[in-house]
Order: structure tokens, then sequence, then C-alpha cells
């Protein structure tokens, strides 16, 4: 099983798609909306969230199966 990690949504353009979430530590990964568990394609800025660590397309790591935390 992968690790998940707890967090934040630090930013959200709703408009581009693309986002940010703040790990407990202060690191932030980005996301795209298509990595939202939920399939909704949006999440609010603040709101806590789990999510996984994957290395994107460029190489670098990306926050994966984003989820509001319960």
């Amino acid at each position: 099983m992968r690790a998940q990690y707890s967090g934040r949504v630090a930013a959200f353009d709703e408009h581009r798609g693309l986002g940010a979430v703040e790990a407990r530590g202060g690191r932030q990964f980005p996301f795209h909306c298509t990595a939202i568990a939920d399939g909704t394609r949006t999440i609010a800025e603040g709101a806590p969230v789990r999510f996984r660590l994957v290395i994107g397309p460029l190489g670098a790591l990306e926050a994966a199966a984003v989820s509001p935390a319960d």
C-alpha cells in the first residue's frame, strides 16, 4: 500500500484546474483537477485533505488521489 499524507489545499485555480496541497511539514506539491479522487474536479482552498505522492511527467513529486480528510 502506498503512503498517504495529510495536509490542506494551499491554492486552487478552478479555471486552470491547477492547485497545490501543503503537507504538514510545510512542503507544497502541485496537483491537477483530475487528481481529485471524487471526480468533482474542484476543491476549496484551505480544505483539509489526504493525498498520495507520485512522480509526475516532468519527474517532480505531485499530489494524487486528493480527497477531503474525514
